[in-house]
């Protein structure tokens, strides 16, 4: 009897420990993005949501502030803006490649849609 109230107390404190461990891996940043439009919107969200390690990233155009939740024991804020970056965003005081930034559609990139 003592050894199963044993394992019992073994595996609640695991499960406790576990869960806590999880809950502190879950971030939630916004970082100010240089998209203009609903395709830049769309082109953001798709990649950053089908990353490892993203629970959730969202656009706010007009405000140009990208919500992100993501595990950060499985990605960081520097991936995340490196992603940004190769797409051809600046994030944050991250400035995009100008190759990459000439790779976007016109109404994406810098002046090409009126603000």
């Amino acid at each position: 009897m003592k050894k199963i109230i044993n394992l019992i107390v073994f595996v609640f404190s695991f499960t406790i420990v576990s869960l806590a461990q999880e809950s502190k891996s879950k971030v939630e940043i916004i970082i100010k993005t240089s998209a203009q439009c609903g395709d830049c919107k769309e082109r953001i969200e798709e990649k950053l949501n089908y990353t490892k390690g993203v629970l959730f990233a969202e656009l706010d155009v007009e405000s140009k502030n990208l919500t992100i939740k993501y595990k950060s024991d499985k990605i960081t804020i520097d991936e995340i803006k490196m992603i940004l970056n190769d797409l051809g965003y600046d994030a944050d005081d991250w400035k995009a490649k100008k190759v990459n930034v000439e790779s976007l559609p016109k109404c994406c990139q810098p002046g090409g849609m009126e603000e």
